[in-house]
């Protein structure tokens, strides 16, 4: 089974997360996003996969939300932003074959595992 997780390696819940799915036997892709940035097209998928809108992924403690003045944006202005700034979406994002989550609470990754 084909794992990936949007690691933020400095994030406590994408660090535990990525235990989890190790635990489970599994290794997943790894992707530094805050390395390799996001794409529209891919942010767009895994939006889609969600069901959700990108002000549902958007990491709302970032200072960068305020003062990019991202509390009043559009969907597409937030999706612009956090191509921008990678640092802007919540994290972390697993897909697997049984479904696509942002792990937030970490034992969400569970269910799709």
């Amino acid at each position: 089974m084909s794992i990936t997780i949007y690691h933020n390696p400095n994030c406590s819940t994408s660090r535990q997360v990525l235990e989890m799915i190790r635990a489970s036997g599994q290794e997943p892709e790894v992707v530094p996003y805050l390395r390799t940035g996001w794409t529209k097209p891919l942010l767009q998928s895994l939006l889609k996969a969600m069901g959700k809108k990108p002000r549902d992924i958007l990491r709302r403690k970032e200072k960068l939300v305020g003062e990019l003045g991202l509390a009043e944006a559009t969907d597409d202005q937030i999706l612009a932003a956090m191509i921008e700034h990678p640092v802007l979406v919540e994290r972390p994002i697993v897909v697997t074959p049984k479904g696509t989550i942002l792990a937030r609470p970490k034992e969400s990754v569970l269910s799709i595992l």
